[in-house]
């Protein structure tokens, strides 16, 4: 799960981590008074969205009067973002964040994740902040330092220090930089966060050092031990068909080809889609209806895949082992007359009453369904199909 900006503030104030004074707006009208109320010369005026690039598209903007406030506010909310990471269409903006302005002396770059390969949090820090970390890492990974740490004891202070001095700060920047490092990890481990990121961390003309712009993703396996956490979700910043797939717990994420994907178990869909690849096509999704689908599921997850407009053909890929083949069968005779196949549907499937579903499909005789004899035959089939 993702956190805004503004979001992502609240959480470090709350901690203690300093970042500039702010007020978060849902209406162009709502602009004028929050600059006022800041009661600052400058302020910047921040698109609050789940995508990066807003700089480059317009959707940051330095302001010195109410009056831009207002311009630029109604001008984002207006119309939709769009930058490398939204596509085409953009995306809609629902809440403003307008914040203090900081006359920046450096930026610096502080950020945690969880190095699987070490199986432990990692902290990293650079003075290349305020651009993409993975630019950094491919243009110079010499610049990222790094210091690993035990979840339960937490990051030690001689590490935080010794990241401090090896991107250059010392005195009191190096200290109110381990404080912030400090309360950066603790926030971490506490909230199950899978990603903390400062970017930028700033030294000001005047010494201080602060936290402008952040990013925090969280573990959806733990939202269940922190409600504060989960009250933060922004629906409206997700894929819809995403969010009906979790209700009827299906594992599905859209993809930007136009070969839609149904299949039980995650590494059977990942196979499934390299593939469709090897054969020319592009997947639509990663649709994973797990072990113990049920028809209604099934159904579901068919008008979910043909809800997409790009979707030119399907592929049904079941192996049965604990998820029986009569069942998918079962729901594939139903999403034909449910809603119905508009687009070709090839469907490879083996294992557990496997014969059973097969009898099932050829009496069922749908229009659009086409089986295969196996994986490969079914991939280049439905890669003819578009």
């Amino acid at each position: 799960m993702k956190a805004h900006e503004y979001q992502a503030r609240q959480l470090m104030q709350a901690v203690g981590i300093p970042v500039p004074a702010s007020e978060v707006i849902s209406k162009p009208d709502e602009a004028k008074a929050a600059f006022e109320k800041l009661n600052a010369s400058k302020a910047v005026v921040k698109a609050q969205v789940h995508a990066g690039g807003r700089g480059k598209a317009g959707y940051v903007k330095l302001i010195d009067t109410a009056d831009e406030a207002a311009e630029h506010a109604a001008r984002m909310f207006g119309d939709p973002m769009v930058s490398k990471q939204t596509g085409p269409q953009g995306v809609r903006v629902r809440k403003i964040l307008l914040a203090n302005a900081v006359d920046i002396e450096k930026e610096y770059y502080l950020g945690i994740v969880v190095d699987r390969a070490k199986r432990c949090p990692v902290m990293m820090a650079s003075a290349e902040g305020g651009v993409e970390i993975e630019e950094v890492a491919r243009r110079n990974p010499d610049a990222i330092k790094k210091a690993w740490f035990h979840p339960h004891l937490g990051l030690q202070r001689f590490q935080a220090l010794a990241l401090a001095e090896m991107i250059g700060l010392v005195g009191e920047q190096a200290k109110a930089a381990v404080g912030i490092m400090l309360k950066l990890a603790r926030l971490f481990i506490d909230k199950d966060c899978s990603l903390a990121e400062i970017n930028p961390l700033v030294r000001t003309p005047e010494g201080q050092i602060l936290a402008i712009d952040a990013k925090f993703n969280f573990d959806d396996n733990a939202l269940f031990r922190h409600d504060d956490i989960a009250a933060l979700f922004d629906a409206a910043e997700e894929n819809p068909a995403e969010l009906k797939a979790k209700e009827y717990d299906l594992s599905y994420i859209a993809l930007d080809g136009n070969i839609g994907c149904l299949v039980n178990g995650a590494g059977l869909a990942m196979s499934t889609m390299d593939i469709i690849k090897l054969h020319g096509g592009e997947p639509a999704n990663f649709l994973d209806v797990g072990g113990s689908v049920s028809t209604e599921g099934a159904v579901e997850a068919f008008r979910i895949i043909l809800s997409d407009e790009k979707v030119k053909a399907v592929l049904v890929n079941i192996f049965g082992g604990i998820a029986r083949c009569d069942v998918i069968a079962e729901a594939l005779i139903a999403a034909a007359k449910e809603v119905g196949f508009h687009v070709p549907v090839v469907v490879r499937l083996e294992g557990t009453n496997v014969e059973i579903a097969r009898e099932m499909l050829e009496k069922a005789n749908i229009d659009q369904l086409h089986t295969a004899t196996d994986l490969t035959d079914a991939a280049k089939q439905v890669c003819a199909c578009v």
